[in-house]
């Protein structure tokens, strides 16, 4: 299974999380889409534009995208050592969307502290894995 990982090109914040988490992916389960690309305009078909820039989206072999803190579980269940801490957050979803959103609500401030080196190692690592998701 491969999951799209969708996610802000413009938010240097989103770009770097995006980035940690295809670190984390040892086994290649995920490949990052951008929510603004033509891919990502057919996965997100179903949701309003607000909706589709207002968070991080993961699509798997479903189909059916998961938002927010909803997709936190599915994410996590993705990764390694990710099974144990994906059970965990299921059993809150509540607080998976408000931590979510917590964070989501202060990725503009956040995004500064990405300085501009982890900018462009986060945009070789996503650059790697679109064109390369083996590798």
């Amino acid at each position: 299974m491969t999951a799209a990982l969708l996610h802000d090109r413009d938010c240097g914040f989103c770009r770097w999380c995006a980035a940690v988490v295809l670190t984390l992916d040892r086994r290649r389960a995920l490949r990052p889409v951008e929510i603004q690309s033509p891919e990502g305009g057919r996965l997100l078909a179903g949701l309003d534009t607000a909706t589709r820039m207002g968070s991080w989206h993961l699509v798997g072999d479903d189909g059916v995208p998961r938002s927010a803190g909803a997709a936190v579980a599915p994410l996590l269940r993705l990764l390694p050592g990710g099974r144990v801490p994906a059970a965990l957050v299921a059993r809150v979803p509540r607080a998976a969307e408000a931590g979510y959103r917590a964070v989501a609500a202060r990725r503009g401030r956040l995004g500064r502290l990405v300085r501009p080196r982890a900018r462009r190692w986060a945009a070789d690592v996503i650059a790697r894995r679109a064109t390369d998701p083996a590798g």
